[in-house]
């Protein structure tokens, strides 16, 4: 019998029975397997391509215990979402968190009962406890596709995060008057910012992302199709976020004032386009943040935060009659709940005014 050696295992040929064999070593023992004839094989190149296969499928790989820090190197390299603010998001969960208390130990070290315990005493609320533990969760569902943990249920689904659909603090939604003192202390083109974010309930993302091509002076209407976070152009959070928004006329001549006054009003330019970037870039959220600050301050309000506009979008949508349908569509909601369940607060006097309608029904019966 002649024998070509590989680097696992040996293909033989049988000269009696014209035959090719693969044998390989396990546990000290020599195995065998037939690979085929001379006939159908009538080289040892084409007998060691199907031998090949044939050690693939009865070599036992040497499998090396990667730590949470190595697997979440390779998730990072392969499946981290594309969309940058998620991206951005993830890798905060994991270097502020997850890492600095798994990072060293092995994947398989993840278990329920220590996992739910190291959660609870994170100094994090609880939704943000709950995305720490969707990460978490989402390693060992990666380890899980990658083949590096055998394929079972995730550990991580037992663990519990008690209050995470729970608010600690409430949406600060403006009174009408509250928003025009704001306005009145705020400087250009922060005031202008104010006004379209109130007025077509926009994310921060969004507003600051806006060009003067978006805006249709003839039909009245402004494109919402990308968002800026983080100073990086990227597309809008939702499919149902993309849409074309009426413009009023009066909010239009807001922003044709703005043009007017701007130093970069090319159809290309951002309408709130940086002079600090010389235009190559607009304000950033956290310059319109500090700025949001200092005229609430001023002005006697509470501190807000930039997505508060939207919250007041969604209560003045509501306060004026509109029908919840078309503010879904207003606010660009793909599930109508999350306009009924997160966005919106009284905060006008109609609760006053029911109460005073109902007090009168009491004490003084129907008006005649």
């Amino acid at each position: 019998m002649k024998r070509a050696r590989h680097k696992q295992g040996s293909v033989v040929f049988n000269r009696r029975n014209k035959t090719w064999h693969y044998l390989w070593c396990k546990d000290g023992h020599r195995r065998s397997k037939l690979i085929g004839s001379l006939r159908d094989y009538p080289t040892k190149a084409s007998a060691w391509r199907v031998a090949e296969a044939v050690r693939a499928s009865v070599q036992q790989p040497v499998t090396k215990v990667l730590t949470l820090a190595e697997l979440a190197k390779r998730y990072e390299a392969e499946k981290l979402p594309t969309r940058s603010n998620t991206a951005r998001v993830y890798r905060a969960w994991l270097k502020n968190h997850i890492l600095p208390y798994w990072g060293s130990r092995p994947v398989a070290d993840v278990q329920p009962r220590e996992a739910e315990l190291w959660l609870k005493q994170l100094n994090l609320s609880p939704k943000s406890r709950s995305h720490v533990r969707h990460m978490l969760r989402t390693l060992v569902d990666f380890a899980m596709w990658s083949g590096i943990l055998e394929v079972a249920r995730n550990p991580v689904d037992l663990v519990r995060v008690r209050g995470a659909s729970k608010r600690i603090k409430q949406p600060r939604s403006l009174k009408v008057e509250e928003f025009q003192r704001l306005a009145a202390q705020l400087h250009e083109p922060f005031r202008t910012m104010a006004r379209v974010a109130v007025c077509l309930g926009l994310r921060v993302s969004e507003l600051l992302a806006l060009r003067w091509s978006d805006v249709d002076w003839l039909n009245q209407t402004i494109k919402i199709e990308r968002r800026i976070v983080a100073q990086r152009v990227d597309e809008v959070k939702t499919a149902g976020s993309r849409r074309t928004m009426p413009l009023d006329t009066e909010l239009l001549e807001v922003l044709k004032g703005w043009k007017q006054t701007t130093s970069f009003s090319a159809e290309d330019d951002w309408i709130f386009a940086s002079p600090v970037q010389l235009g190559r870039l607009p304000y950033t959220d956290s310059g319109f943040w500090l700025e949001l600050q200092r005229a609430a301050k001023v002005a006697g309000i509470e501190p807000l935060g930039t997505h508060s506009f939207r919250h007041t979008y969604r209560s003045w949508l509501d306060a004026v009659g509109t029908p919840i349908a078309v503010q879904q569509k207003m606010m660009r909601h793909a599930d109508i709940r999350t306009t009924l369940n997160i966005y919106g607060d009284v905060v006008t006097d109609e609760m006053e005014q029911a109460h005073r309608k109902v007090v009168g029904l009491a004490l003084n019966g129907p008006a005649n």
